[in-house]
């Protein structure tokens, strides 16, 4: 594993970009009007970022990603752009974090 060590921290990266960005994009869309979120993408999606941040570590995302993976599938959208803000600015330092990792074993960002 630990050849392939550089290979997952990128497979992890670019993957949370991905949901990362959907998840801005809804946020956008719920603040710019459409005033719903799709819970059950939302729901999913959360989900399956708190399995592979949880893998990696990242327990303060983790914990985050399950929280809002909780409220959307319970239907509680009362808080839920400060919630999406908080995993936002966590992947923030997750992806900080694992950019020195990447730089540790001669991987550059």
């Amino acid at each position: 594993m630990e050849d392939e060590y550089p290979t997952l921290l990128d497979v992890f990266l670019d993957d949370s970009e991905h949901r990362i960005a959907r998840l801005q994009q809804m946020l956008l869309g719920y603040a710019g009007g459409s005033g719903a979120f799709d819970l059950q993408e939302l729901s999913l999606m959360a989900h399956s970022f708190k399995g592979s941040s949880g893998n990696m570590g990242a327990l303060r995302l983790a914990d985050l990603c399950r929280e809002l993976e909780e409220r959307s599938r319970r239907e509680e959208v009362s808080g839920l752009e400060d919630l999406l803000a908080s995993i936002d600015l966590e992947y923030v330092t997750v992806r900080r974090l694992i950019d020195v990792e990447r730089q540790l074993h001669g991987v550059l960002p």
